[in-house]
């Protein structure tokens, strides 16, 4: 099976062999799913949000 990385530097798809791990997001198991990383990322992020009462804009943080 093949891996791809979406890389930061040069935004784009890559094979993961051209630079360096810091520079990319992945594994992805196909091009298109490593162009779709902001998307699943703020899908991420949004979920977390949800789960998290920390993000609930009804509490103004002051406690007692």
């Amino acid at each position: 099976m093949s891996e791809y990385y979406w890389c930061l530097t040069h935004q784009q798809v890559e094979d993961g062999s051209s630079c360096r791990a810091v520079d990319r997001l992945g594994p992805y198991d196909s091009p298109e799913a490593a162009r779709g990383w902001r998307d699943r990322v703020e899908e991420r992020h949004e979920a977390w949000k949800a789960e998290d009462e920390r993000w609930d804009d009804e509490d103004d943080g002051d406690e007692g």
